[in-house]
């Protein structure tokens, strides 16, 4: 999931928020953990999971603009 509903987002043990460009580019990376503490490990399967995400949804958007 990329966006969380309220229901989900509130009871979730990390806040990450993740922005990027639609080259690839970071324009920010902020994590809270909500409970235990997350790993190293666990935030970067957070940013590749959100960056394959934003790509893909930056490609929809770019293939829709140019059968525009």
């Amino acid at each position: 999931m990329l966006d969380l509903c309220y229901a989900e987002d509130s009871t979730a043990e990390v806040d990450m928020n993740i922005v990027m460009t639609g080259s690839g580019n970071f324009v920010e990376v902020q994590g809270t953990a909500e409970g235990d503490p997350f790993t190293f490990d666990q935030m970067q399967q957070m940013i590749g999971l959100a960056q394959q995400g934003i790509l893909e949804i930056a490609q929809h958007q770019k293939n829709i603009l140019s059968d525009s």
